[in-house]
């Protein structure tokens, strides 16, 4: 190996005893997504949705490569059948709150944004709550 050339090392995957397809569909896009590759995430999510329609966990991944991918209609719907089946999960709330601010209802925004910032007390639930605000406050003024 010479000076100029780089290493990349690459972690094994850890593999549980028992474990499925899904914990691995969900560890490889959760992975892709925190890189932005949303449409390959998406690639890796289709499958292992199609055997479980119901995991909340793959659902997340999906929403979230929706958001990425600006695909906010998918993304909301997604988002709505998360915060139906579990309406104290913060993040989902928060991402739903976001998908519609991105979509210019703000009003419908305010809601999903306030129930995340009490919830997680999280800075930037908080912050989301205060921009929408002010943005409703200068539609009206």
């Amino acid at each position: 190996m010479t000076e100029n050339e780089e290493f990349e090392y690459v972690a094994p995957a850890v593999v549980f005893p028992g474990q499925q397809a899904h914990e691995e569909a969900f560890r490889t896009a959760h992975d892709l997504l925190s890189r932005r590759f949303p449409v390959e995430a998406l690639e890796i999510l289709e499958p292992a949705l199609a055997d479980d329609p119901d995991n909340i966990g793959l659902r997340s991944m999906r929403a979230w490569a929706y958001m990425l991918r600006a695909q906010l209609a998918k993304a909301e719907t997604e988002l709505r059948w998360l915060v139906e089946r579990d309406p104290s999960d913060a993040w989902s709330q928060h991402s739903l709150g976001r998908v519609l601010e991105r979509q210019d209802r703000l009003e419908d925004a305010l809601g999903p944004l306030r129930l995340a910032a009490v919830m997680s007390d999280d800075y930037d639930h908080h912050a989301a709550v205060y921009r929408v605000r002010n943005r409703l406050a200068q539609r009206e003024g």
